[in-house]
């Protein structure tokens, strides 16, 4: 490679902290064994990255659970995303935004 050319531009991809990604796979683990859940998908890309479940693997994901750095100061780092793209819960701290899988405070209807 010659002096004069520009190097490729790497870009890191965000990804969850083992301690987040520990807590996430509890709360699967918790939702399959009550048989609400079944698949997930990770996704990572350099703005965010989300842990996405589904009740059939050929389905569109139920929820999406989004880490998203950069709204860290303002909104919070963490999201619950629904079905449609509709936020059921925003928050700085991962605990308090799985909150809203407590049994009793949210429910799946069909």
């Amino acid at each position: 490679m010659a002096l004069d050319q520009p190097t490729p531009a790497t870009t890191a991809s965000v990804f969850f902290e083992r301690r987040e990604f520990q807590r996430i796979l509890n709360l699967y683990g918790r939702m399959v064994s009550a048989g609400e859940w079944r698949d997930y998908a990770i996704d990572a890309q350099a703005e965010a990255c989300s842990f996405s479940v589904f009740r059939k693997a050929t389905e569109a994901p139920l929820y999406r659970i989004e880490k998203r750095p950069a709204l860290a100061v303002r909104q919070g780092a963490w999201s619950v995303i629904g079905q449609g793209g509709v936020i059921l819960k925003r928050g700085h701290d991962l605990e308090q935004v799985l909150r809203v899988f407590d049994k009793g405070r949210f429910k799946v209807v069909d």
